[in-house]
């Protein structure tokens, strides 16, 4: 429950929550849902309220119903929600994001799932190497050198426009098998340019896309970058690969690693438990003396508050545990011994 400075943003407490698609929008806009979704959280007593995966370009989105930032239009409403999760003294994140391959789904729920073909209102994906996601499905288009440049210039808009909006912090996804993440994995990035083949040259994107953001992000403020910390595949990207690449993402103005895992593989198996991707951020944080967020099946306070004063990681970023309570740091504050710190409006509850 201790605050977390990093840059000229300091957070309340350890307890985030984690950015989590709501498939609840129409041409990227926010609205109410998310107001209410988002604000609740914060009224709860998170330190860092973080929105979901929010594209940067229209192709960049997982399904048409994501959240996106590519027009200056969306700026007014997510406006209105950094207003609010301000008064109730939570900081506002965004995550930055393009899906890849793994763009123009069917949102989830809606008929058998899977890809969203054109004819019903999906589109072309797009990816550093035209090899599909899931053996049948269309391959992807092959992205230029030209295409990718003007994808790192459109993070770099996109992180213009959420200073507009208020954001405290931006989160560049570079995990679960989008976009920058098949750069980085040898199971998407079959290039034999400049971006594939060597390690080196697969960082090249994500080097470049965190030098753009950085470049408009003020340097007051905290820049985090989401990494899956490996894929769970031979042959894929590894725990020596994230450390590898957060040195070079320290080196670029990254304040914070979050640590996930997986998403570059639809038969990967992985050992899900409870904190089964702490060891990772653990690791990160110790050879690398980077600042880290744990994500990953963390469902209580006394799990979440061990994970920081074991010195495993800085932050808990809470995504399930979020949707079924709201109210988590409040609860978590009485639960470790301390007085939660509720609005006027709920303080009779507590």
């Amino acid at each position: 429950m201790t605050p977390l400075a990093i840059r000229e943003i300091t957070l309340r407490n350890r307890i985030a929550v984690s950015p989590m698609c709501q498939y609840s929008s129409e041409d990227g806009f926010a609205n109410d849902w998310h107001l209410v979704h988002l604000g609740s959280r914060a009224v709860g007593g998170a330190g860092l309220v973080c929105l979901e995966a929010t594209a940067v370009a229209p192709r960049g989105r997982i399904s048409p119903a994501d959240m996106g930032i590519w027009n200056p239009e969306h700026i007014e409403f997510l406006a209105r929600i950094t207003r609010f999760l301000h008064s109730q003294g939570a900081a506002a994140g965004i995550q930055l994001a393009h899906a890849g391959r793994k763009a123009s789904t069917r949102r989830p729920g809606e008929g058998s799932g899977g890809l969203l073909p054109e004819a019903e209102g999906g589109w072309q994906s797009v990816a550093p190497s035209a090899v599909p996601f899931r053996a049948g499905d269309p391959a992807p288009h092959a992205l230029s050198k030209a295409e990718i440049h003007a994808l790192a210039d459109g993070f770099r808009d996109a992180a213009a426009r959420a200073l507009q909006a208020g954001f405290d912090l931006v989160e560049i996804h570079g995990a679960h098998g989008y976009l920058i993440h098949q750069f980085l994995s040898p199971l998407s990035n079959r290039r034999t340019d400049e971006y594939g083949g060597t390690l080196d040259n697969r960082l090249r994107f994500a080097s470049e896309v965190t030098e753009a953001v950085r470049a408009v992000w003020p340097a007051r403020l905290p820049l985090f970058f989401r990494i899956s910390a490996t894929d769970w595949v031979p042959g894929g990207w590894t725990a020596d690969d994230s450390v590898y690449l957060v040195r070079r993402l320290q080196t670029l103005g990254v304040d914070l690693v979050d640590c996930s895992s997986g998403g570059s593989a639809p038969d990967a198996e992985i050992p899900f438990g409870p904190g089964y991707q702490v060891r990772f951020a653990e690791r990160i944080r110790r050879e690398t003396q980077m600042r880290t967020g744990a994500v990953g099946l963390i469902t209580t306070p006394r799990q979440a508050d061990d994970i920081v004063r074991h010195g495993q990681a800085d932050l808990i970023l809470l995504g399930r545990e979020f949707l079924r309570d709201p109210y988590f740091p409040l609860h978590a504050a009485s639960a470790l011994g301390g007085k939660p710190a509720p609005p006027l409006q709920y303080a009779r509850a507590f």
